[in-house]
């Protein structure tokens, strides 16, 4: 049996080469993506048509058992039948689900704020995923960090060896990056959660439809004000991949970190065998392609919002396919590289161990307390602060021309170069044990610092930080789940 047309404006389906190259990739796409809420989409039309009295409770609840009864493999991308579009391909299928047709089903329907608004569920669903994601990281960081606050390693400044660090004050500046992507993550789901439906093609409708209740059924915020916004814009693609994006960038600084942590030239970061590599042709490496799959998967998510731009930028405000199909294109994908990204992060982080000796050698090379000479030169002999800095720049490059370790304190050299800038200090053992004394650690004692307990402090307010932000996307997700529920209920359909 021939279908029954879909327009009257065309004669002919769609060529082959569109159905190879565009329309079944993308039926494809959204079967796998937006299908679940093209139907609940469906559902709260059929229970707003029952509101305005333009359809019967009898075929409400037809209409509602239709859609509930369709499944995945019943939609097929099929160019007679449903010109490989996912909207009619739904249609197609409720239709002949139906016992008695539904004439005013559809009525007043326009496919352009249904894929608005299936976009932006599936979009919102995906931000609280990733957030999960990145606190599921965020709590191995944490417990990584706090197991290395009192392990010194040389902290770096323009990549010279300049103060004594830790890992675990440097990896607590990571997890406090991703706790600030979560952060911003949310506000994007909060800002896109406004419901286009009810916009339709492009001025709004003539029915007068409930978009607040359409919205509140939609499990949003809100509905979008303006319907030109509501199917024009796709701002949301564009926020999401900028903080995936931002994030990737820093992620990519702290993956080098860790690549020269592991170097040769540090060589105190050691990853199991399992996460690491060999050479075909030297025996004698060991190496960690895996800090190298992190930083180049972070390219991706950078790529991500230039790929979004660049599609949207210059296109008229208005529905565009351009901008509706081809600019979201990419973004499945850079959630799915962003999971990737975090899950090789929290492997290398809880395999990892740091190789304290050697770390610890590394400090006692440097001269890491210049800093603190130069304080100690000032707060204890009252030497001006610039000519402070200026002393001890010369008592270190003295002591290396001796080739004196950092450790091997000489106050008479000290003393000397001082009265020779005409600041004599009576006491130049103090201010030399200070600097090169101890561990540096325990130096710094402001809030945020290096210091063990500063780091400790911190990884506990991110703790509180994170407890916050996995209940604040459990209530977001609670409002969706609650939204489909009340759907079905009002439908009289169980959960799909």
């Amino acid at each position: 049996m021939t279908a029954a047309p879909l327009t009257g404006r065309l004669a002919a389906v769609p060529d082959r080469l569109l159905h190879e190259e565009v329309l079944a990739p993308q039926f494809r796409y959204e079967m796998a993506h937006l299908r679940r809420w093209y139907l609940h989409i469906e559902k709260i039309l059929v229970c707003e048509y029952r509101r305005l009295g333009v359809i019967g409770a009898d075929e409400a609840a037809a209409l509602g058992a239709a859609l509930q009864s369709v499944a995945e493999a019943d939609l097929v991308p099929d160019l007679a039948e449903n010109l490989a579009d996912p909207a009619f391909a739904i249609e197609r299928r409720v239709e002949a689900a139906l016992t008695v047709p539904v004439p005013a089903w559809h009525v007043d329907r326009s496919r352009n704020d249904l894929q608005a608004t299936a976009q932006v569920m599936a979009a919102r669903d995906w931000v609280t995923s990733s957030v999960d994601e990145l606190l599921d990281t965020a709590a191995v960081v944490a417990e990584t960090a706090a197991r290395l606050a009192w392990t010194p390693m040389p902290g770096q400044t323009q990549l010279q060896a300049a103060q004594t660090s830790s890992p675990g004050f440097h990896l607590a500046a990571l997890g406090d990056q991703i706790l600030r992507t979560a952060r911003r993550l949310l506000a994007t789901h909060d800002d896109m959660n406004l419901c286009p439906l009810g916009a339709g093609a492009l001025t709004g409708q003539e029915l007068a439809f409930d978009r607040d209740r359409m919205a509140r059924l939609g499990g949003f915020a809100g509905r979008q004000p303006h319907a030109l916004v509501s199917v024009a814009s796709r701002s949301w693609a564009l926020a999401f991949s900028a903080d995936v994006s931002v994030f990737g960038v820093t992620l990519s600084r702290f993956a080098t970190d860790l690549m020269a942590w592991g170097g040769g030239d540090a060589g105190y970061l050691r990853l199991p065998d399992e996460l690491s590599g060999i050479s075909s042709a030297m025996p004698q490496k060991r190496n960690y392609p895996v800090l190298e799959r992190i930083r180049g998967r972070t390219a991706h998510l950078s790529s991500a919002y230039f790929d979004v731009a660049l599609a949207q930028r210059n296109t008229p405000y208005s529905n565009m396919i351009e901008v509706s199909k081809e600019s979201t294109a990419g973004i499945r994908s850079m959630v799915d590289t962003l999971t990737s990204v975090l899950r090789l992060l929290r492997a290398v982080l809880s395999g990892m161990t740091i190789d304290a000796e050697r770390a610890r050698e590394a400090v006692e090379s440097e001269y890491l307390g210049g800093f603190t000479l130069a304080n100690q030169l000032t707060l204890r002999g009252g030497v001006p602060w610039r000519r402070a800095q200026v002393i001890a720049g010369r008592y270190v490059t003295a002591a290396l021309n001796r080739g004196l370790p950092p450790a091997a304190v000489d106050p008479g050299l000290l003393a000397g170069i001082a009265e020779a800038a005409g600041h004599p200090i009576a006491d130049p053992v103090t201010p030399l044990t200070r600097a090169f004394g101890g561990d540096g650690l325990t130096a710094k004692v402001t809030p945020g610092a290096a210091h063990p307990d500063a780091v400790a402090a911190m990884l506990d307010a991110q703790a509180g930080d994170a407890a916050r932000l996995r209940e604040d996307c459990r209530l977001r997700r609670a409002a969706v789940v609650s939204a489909l529920s009340e759907v079905d209920a009002l439908l009289g359909v169980g959960a799909p």
